[in-house]
């Protein structure tokens, strides 16, 4: 959406089949510009700017930055804090819940059955609880719901068999028929605290195939992030059986709640976190790093916290009001 406007400058220069290495510093302490692996020919290529901006995700910016030591900067660029990949996120999720609800059952066939993707959005309900503390965790999530008549599988023939005794033939048909669309999934996302056990930094032993140290990741949910997920499965359960209709699948206690593992709902924030003092945080309020003055990050890492709405539309946001304020700077010439 927004690359072919900024092609029509014609200012743009699109490099495809770049690896990002580093980024470049001059003697100065100041970004000169970005080392790139080219994935055809296998050769270093740098590139000089007078700006450098990094928006590779908030993991592998991380990675560049760790990646990109010198002697001004031995712990890697933007790091006297340390906290380059300190403080990584994640959306917690709490999915796989399964209900049948007999309500659903025996519903006309319709022009749109076979298309499936469909959910409910409920947003979080209990602030006022929160601000009370009468919650057992802090932050709140919100629960998609749905199902629908998509295209039947496998499944369609178990529920028959559990829920009508099974059949053959015709019977099968009409059986599977009846209980087509009568299955309801749920899921929550869920808001993470940022906390001291999860990370990433350079692995000291492994290189991707174009010679580059990957990350190491550290990961860890809080009793805050588990309870919520609790929640969101008695949750889950109330409202199945609210409606009249059977849990199918529910993980409980001995599953961890079914808390999502880091990563897995790919909704990773944090990792160079913007703040007010250079001794707590990698960026300031611009998103333009601490010890590097033409350096910005305009991706999920400069997040301090992790809402439980996908981020998307924040980073863009923020990418916007950073391009602003770098417009700005540059007219000033203050970079």
């Amino acid at each position: 959406m927004l690359i072919p406007p900024a092609q029509a400058t014609g200012n743009l220069e699109i490099r495809c089949d770049a690896m990002a290495r580093e980024v470049l510093v001059g003697p100065d302490g100041l970004a000169s510009g970005i080392s790139y692996i080219d994935k055809k020919t296998r050769r270093e290529v740098q590139v000089r700017g007078k700006i450098v901006v990094l928006a590779a995700g908030c993991c592998d910016t991380a990675r560049i930055l760790l990646n990109s030591k010198s002697t001004l900067f031995p712990n890697g660029l933007a790091n006297s804090s340390g906290l380059v990949g300190r403080y990584l996120m994640d959306t917690v999720g709490a999915d796989g819940s399964v209900g049948f609800l007999p309500i659903l059952m025996d519903l006309p066939p319709h022009n749109c059955d076979g298309v499936g993707g469909m959910h409910v959005y409920m947003p979080w309900w209990n602030y006022q609880k929160q601000l009370r503390h009468q919650m057992p965790f802090a932050r709140g999530y919100h629960i998609e719901f749905g199902g629908g008549r998509r295209m039947p599988g496998p499944g369609i023939l178990s529920g028959s068999q559990h829920f009508l005794g099974g059949g053959y033939g015709a019977e099968l048909k009409r059986g599977c028929r009846k209980i087509f669309g009568a299955f309801v999934g749920f899921s929550s996302r869920g808001e993470m605290i940022p906390n001291d056990d999860s990370y990433c930094e350079i692995d000291k032993n492994v290189v991707d195939e174009w010679g580059i140290p990957v990350l190491k990741f550290h990961f860890k949910f809080s009793q805050d992030e588990v309870l919520q997920a609790r929640h969101a499965r008695e949750t889950f359960q109330e409202i199945i059986v609210g409606a009249g209709g059977e849990v199918i699948r529910n993980p409980g206690p001995e599953e961890n709640w079914g808390i999502s593992k880091g990563g897995e709902i790919i909704h990773e924030v944090g990792a160079a976190r913007m703040g007010a003092d250079r001794k707590n945080s990698v960026l300031n309020s611009n998103c333009q790093a601490w010890d590097c003055s033409n350096l910005f990050i305009t991706d999920a890492a400069p997040f301090v916290s992790n809402a439980d709405k996908n981020p998307t539309l924040s980073i863009m946001a923020l990418a916007w009001r950073t391009s602003e304020y770098i417009a700005d700077q540059v007219k000033k010439q203050n970079i």
